[in-house]
């Protein structure tokens, strides 16, 4: 007996990493040993702190029932303060701030809490594929924006308004940009909110990686006024080394805190307390922390760019983020030729960077979650195979 799947998967597609680690895994089982940089997980642990308050609170008794779907105060008051700490912008724990498991439960989150068939959704060309998926799971239509490296992968706002915007109801928008590590300055961010402001557009920002190699994290909410027109989501995977731990956030207006409330409380029974307690203490961590991991990505960024050479790529050296952007030789026809090549000659995995839209065809992403010795590794199969 065959059962159709709904309608709206469709045309959502398995996502590429999980459809790419199998074929991975099927050669390290034939001895391959594929060296992996192309997914963005943190090889690094959290600092020792948080693992000690993980382990002291999983150990008590009264830490394991449901927790408030809201999150647990100590985590939202640590938020609030990481927030005014960091970005300069002051947020009401109680009301304006909805902890996450992920931030990337919160892409979908949004889009099932605001859209239907018939709304339109501007997203990045390129830009992280999740933004694609959850609005079309929702039934209504994405509608990509062309970003270039001539405008320094940021929006172009006069392209924008040639667009029939009156369908669009929301816009995706992520800076530092994935997979490009583009920046964006509070000018920028400013810009973006009155544009959404003009066109009744709520601004979603995504932003996990403000803290990876870069000196001066913004957030879009220290724009006045950016409460009334954008949400933002933000995440400890990257920045705290705690990508499996599931921790994110959602930072918005009382009356949206709410209204995605109504749509999360139904997919989900809270957080694991101690995980939330855990959070808070890497949170609460001073700015030594960050220093000390990028340092480490600094080093590791040298090898990448070493990579980049080996295989004739030109890149920026102003970006930022976990991962190096680069756009391919000539000598190739596009992003998968020399990705399947790099694997199947050399034994290593780079990603192809029309994975995240048309717009990165040209271009491929490799990641800086692999250690200086595995990198160097990857040099020398690079040296002798391509």
């Amino acid at each position: 007996m065959e059962i159709q799947v709904a309608k709206r998967l469709q045309h959502t597609e398995e996502y590429y990493f999980s459809k790419k680690l199998r074929e991975i895994d099927e050669m390290n089982k034939a001895g391959a040993q594929v060296i992996n940089l192309g997914i963005g997980s943190p090889d690094l642990p959290p600092h020792p702190d948080v693992i000690k308050e993980l382990h002291a609170q999983a150990a008590l008794p009264n830490t394991h029932g449901y927790q408030n779907y809201k999150g647990a105060p100590v985590l939202r008051q640590a938020m609030a303060d990481w927030y005014a700490r960091y970005y300069q912008v002051h947020l009401d724990p109680n009301s304006q701030i909805l902890p996450l498991i992920g931030s990337k439960e919160g892409i979908v989150h949004i889009c099932m809490t605001y859209l239907q068939e018939g709304d339109e959704v501007l997203i990045p060309n390129p830009g992280y594929p999740a933004y694609s998926s959850a609005v079309r799971i929702t039934g209504a239509t994405a509608i990509p924006y062309t970003l270039s490296a001539d405008n320094n992968w940021l929006l172009d706002f006069n392209e924008l308004e040639k667009l029939d915007l009156s369908k669009v109801k929301l816009m995706w928008i992520n800076y530092p940009h994935m997979p490009t590590g583009a920046l964006a300055n509070k000018a920028f961010f400013e810009r973006v909110i009155a544009f959404g402001k003009k066109h009744t557009i709520l601004i979603c920002h995504d932003n996990p990686y403000s803290f990876i190699l870069n000196d001066s994290p913004e957030s879009i909410m220290s724009v006045e006024g950016a409460l009334d027109t954008a949400i933002e989501l933000n995440s400890l995977s990257k920045s705290s080394n705690m990508a499996g731990w599931r921790i994110g956030m959602l930072i918005a207006n009382e009356t949206r805190i709410g209204e995605i409330l109504r749509f999360k409380s139904n997919m989900d029974s809270g957080m694991f307390l101690p995980l939330q307690l855990a959070a808070a203490k890497a949170l609460n961590l001073d700015k030594s922390w960050y220093t000390q991991l990028n340092e480490e990505y600094a080093e590791r960024r040298k090898k990448v760019f070493e990579i980049m050479d080996l295989l004739d790529c030109q890149y920026s050296l102003d970006q930022v983020g976990l991962f190096v952007w680069a756009q391919i030789p000539s000598t190739y026809s596009d992003c998968y030729a020399l990705s399947d090549k790099v694997l199947y000659d050399a034994k290593v995995f780079i990603t192809p960077g029309g994975i995240f839209g048309t717009a990165g065809e040209q271009f491929i992403r490799i990641s800086l979650c692999a250690n200086q010795d595995t990198l160097d590794k990857a040099i020398t199969r690079l040296t002798e195979n391509l």
